[in-house]
C-alpha cells in the first residue's frame, strides 16, 4: 500500500502535533503534574497517534477501492477516514 502524496502531509502535521504532546506530556510528568492533568494529555497523544494511522489507512483503503469497482465512483478519502473512525 503506498500512501497518496496529499494524506502524507496531513499524517506528517498529525505525527508532529503527538510529538509535542508527547513532549508535554514528559514534562508534565518531571515536573510532577496531577494524574488527571497527565492522563488527559496522554489521551490525546494516543488519539492524534491513531488519527495518523487512520488517515493511513484511509489513503489505502481508497486506492485499493479506486482499482476494484471501476464502475462506481469510488468514495472520497475523507468518506473512507470517517467511516473507518466509526469502528473505532
Amino acid at each position: 500500500m503506498k500512501v497518496e502524496e496529499e494524506a502524507i502531509g496531513a499524517v506528517v502535521n498529525r505525527l508532529r502535533r503527538a510529538q509535542g504532546q508527547l513532549a508535554g506530556v514528559i514534562a508534565m510528568i518531571e515536573a510532577g503534574r496531577d494524574c488527571k492533568d497527565v492522563v488527559t494529555q496522554l489521551a490525546a497523544v494516543s488519539r492524534a497517534l491513531d488519527r495518523a494511522g487512520f488517515k493511513i489507512v484511509a489513503s489505502g483503503m481508497r486506492q485499493c477501492l479506486a482499482r476494484s469497482e471501476a464502475d462506481a465512483p469510488p468514495m472520497t478519502e475523507a468518506e473512507l477516514e470517517k467511516l473507518f473512525l466509526a469502528l473505532a
